[in-house]
């Protein structure tokens, strides 16, 4: 071994002083491979030394011009940034393979170049061609949008110094590679070296940067954990595929709120904004039948109607099934405890399933109560009014207690209709009282089991 080298495994970048083996991070067996590590040459010490030499002092008085944030010009899009893309941030959107990925981020690179100027879209996937077609498909026709088939990040990096664009896209990390980096491309070394490599130069000049990455079988992003916490916003894209919608959810953001998403409808001509989601989750309802209900949850700033389904019937007495969709299924196992322990519904041997309709996911507490009453619905096959929505949060004491955003949820129930509203005993005097609203307060799960029994009338 040379003096100075080290070895460095080509799977998780663990590095070592000697050769293993066996990686003690991610036990994979011989991935480790020598890597010369050669000392800093004076010029960069001094460039280091005269970096951290000059201190700054955040105070008010010292504070410079605030950069003024890039709107997208669609209000959806922007508020999941918290107003705005910010100058100088990486953004990391990953999603299944055919979720829009690269439909999205050409069509917010179109919007991007219409008002600011160039923008540069690298494409290390797919071809000239291919990218052209979709382009073609979506009608983007911009002279100062760039496009660029690389597979080398240190190609990217120059043409960006050559370029200056506002705004840089790279479909996707996982296939741009390193030349000073041993390893093929989408191993976690060489992804931590490409957006490493990339970041030095946005947060330079102060661009934007939109990184593509692929997600593994269990749905998180492929590589290092540790690109997840190099970048400033990370985006996850929802859905069914058998759905003509897709939801775009924010993980990660360093100048927003970390709880938006954003319902986008996919269609030919790309990923467009659905302007009323309630109303669209809500358009196949059938209120007529027992099981159904609905709850208005809240995601972000984004109050939202969605529909819960519940069926009980009979099955395997010895191992009846259980089915969650769209919801936490322990959580949903929790509710289902309580209204057999302090409710004494008879659920041991009885399947249940429980969706929400329409391919969303929500795992708010808020949805407790109006799973209970899915399920009571279900198993004494009582329809519950077509204008009743409920939320609220059930304890194991089987207490229903409050939740937040209690006004927010009761005015995006009223204005789709719905004149009856369940909520916990606790949030009565924070709501107004409406004369076409009915607004009933329930305190435990055996006050929900006698009104689904008629023994009290909502």
């Amino acid at each position: 071994m040379g003096k100075g080298a080290v070895f460095i495994c080509e799977n998780c970048a663990y590095e070592s002083l000697k050769w293993l083996g066996k990686c003690p991070s991610c036990a994979a067996w011989n991935t480790f491979v020598e890597q010369s590590s050669p000392p800093p040459s004076p010029a960069r010490r001094a460039v280091t030394a005269q970096a951290c030499a000059a201190p700054l002092v955040i105070t008010a008085a010292e504070s410079g011009p605030q950069q003024q944030r890039l709107v997208i010009g669609r209000p959806e899009l922007d508020r999941l940034f918290g107003g705005g893309l910010t100058p100088g941030s990486l953004v990391l959107l990953g999603g299944e393979p055919g979720a829009g990925k690269s439909t999205l981020l050409l069509q917010i690179a179109a919007l991007l170049t219409a008002q600011y100027g160039r923008v540069l879209y690298v494409s290390a996937e797919e071809s000239e061609a291919q990218v052209r077609l979709r382009a073609e498909r979506l009608g983007i026709s911009e002279p100062e949008l760039f496009l660029l088939t690389a597979n080398e990040i240190e190609a990217v990096t120059a043409e960006i110094e050559r370029l200056k664009p506002i705004a840089v896209i790279l479909d996707s990390i996982q296939t741009l590679s390193s030349a000073d980096r041993p390893g093929l491309a989408g191993s976690p070394a060489q992804v931590r070296e490409v957006v490493q490599s990339v970041m030095g130069v946005v947060k330079a000049r102060g661009m934007i940067c939109f990184l593509v990455g692929h997600i593994t079988k269990s749905g998180v992003l492929a590589g290092p954990k540790l690109i997840e916490h190099m970048v400033d916003v990370v985006l996850y894209f929802e859905g069914d595929r058998r759905y003509p919608y897709r939801v775009l959810r924010v993980v990660k953001n360093r100048f927003g709120s970390t709880q938006e998403i954003a319902l986008l409808g996919l269609a030919d001509q790309g990923l467009t904004p659905v302007e009323n989601p309630s109303a669209f989750l809500l358009s196949e309802r059938c209120a007529q039948q027992s099981g159904t209900v609905v709850v208005p949850i809240v995601e972000g700033s984004l109050p939202l109607l969605v529909e819960i389904q519940a069926l009980v019937t009979t099955g395997n007495p010895g191992n009846p099934r259980r089915l969650v969709s769209g919801l936490d299924h322990q959580r949903v196992a929790m509710v289902l405890a309580v209204l057999e322990r302090r409710g004494g519904l008879p659920l041991a041997n009885r399947e249940v399933y429980v969706s929400v309709i329409g391919g969303f996911r929500t795992e708010e507490p808020a949805c407790d109560l109006a799973v209970a009453l899915a399920v009571a619905s279900s198993f004494y096959d009582q329809p519950l009014p077509a204008n009743l929505a409920a939320f609220g949060e059930i304890g194991l004491t089987g207490e229903i207690r409050r939740v937040g955003n209690a006004q927010r949820r009761l005015a995006e129930a009223v204005k789709h209709g719905f004149g009856r509203l369940l909520i916990p005993q606790g949030l009565l005097g924070e709501v107004p009282k409406g004369k076409k609203v009915s607004i009933q307060g329930i305190s435990s799960v055996c006050e929900l089991l006698a009104i689904l029994t008629k023994k009290e009338e909502v």
